[in-house]
């Protein structure tokens, strides 16, 4: 079985692979103290939990955003599962042309996601990720990783909002009936699903524009069930889709040997 792990700023999700089918997965709090030892402990656990064997683990494919946790997950790969894992870089193992500028700075989470994109869905499509920043990726009618934008992602925008406004409230991020609001709570929760929506679409606008075409919009990430019913502009929600891009990779190298050198 293929272990994939997506370590985000914030959340890491594990997923666990019976050849194309994903058998299993859980999301984590990303926490960069965790030691090698830690990890290993918590993935056998979770996987005797869900009544897989451990040992049944045969290869480990892993994108990361947080270096600092690289060696770690190195060294728990191969101590708790005997393998070494392969660790997604965009300029050497990804399998999709970069054009960005240098390609080594593109965050590998978003190469994994135009992977997946590509091959379920087609080119020319843009990928929304609603993480601890929002990404927005374009991928080409070819297959090319085009650039894209970042911005913050709206649990950011959030925090931001109440650490600087002493006398407004910390509320749940919620959609309301009405932008209008009723109440500071409501006024609040108005102004960040809304207002989120509006970010989302406008950027969507230019980039389709400049893209030039019938472009596919795909959202992932933890809100974007919640963003993408506020508007018309996101044709489909695949909160699989970097564990699939993962998958993806790791097939296309498994014969090539090329294990990347992020986490050494």
């Amino acid at each position: 079985m293929l272990l994939v792990i997506d370590v985000g700023n914030t959340n890491t999700v594990l997923g666990l692979y019976d050849g194309d089918r994903l058998a299993k997965s859980w999301r984590l709090t990303t926490e960069r103290q965790r030691t090698t030892d830690e990890y290993g402990i918590l993935c056998r656990n979770l996987f005797e939990l869900s009544g897989t064997r451990w040992d049944a683990i045969t290869a480990i494919a892993i994108a990361s955003v947080v270096p600092p946790l690289n060696y770690t997950l190195r060294r728990m790969a191969s101590v708790y599962f005997h393998v070494e894992p392969l660790f997604i870089d965009p300029a050497r193992n990804a399998g999709m042309p970069v054009l960005y500028n240098p390609p080594t700075d593109v965050g590998a989470d978003r190469i994994v996601n135009g992977v997946a994109a590509f091959a379920r869905y087609g080119g020319p499509c843009i990928v929304v990720d609603f993480g601890t920043a929002t990404t927005f990726d374009a991928i080409s009618r070819d297959g090319e990783y085009l650039g894209g934008v970042i911005c913050p992602g709206i649990q950011i925008s959030a925090e931001a909002l109440f650490s600087k406004a002493a006398r407004l409230p910390r509320v749940e991020i919620a959609r309301t009936d009405s932008v209008i609001g009723a109440s500071t709570v409501a006024s609040i929760q108005a102004g960040l699903f809304y207002g989120y929506v509006g970010l989302v679409e406008g950027i969507l606008r230019r980039m389709i524009t400049e893209l030039g075409g019938d472009v596919r919009v795909i959202a992932t990430g933890g809100l974007a069930t919640m963003i993408a019913r506020g508007t018309d502009m996101i044709q489909t929600v695949d909160p699989d889709l970097t564990l699939e891009g993962l998958r993806l990779i790791y097939e296309r190298n498994r014969d090539g040997g090329d294990s990347g050198d992020d986490g050494r």
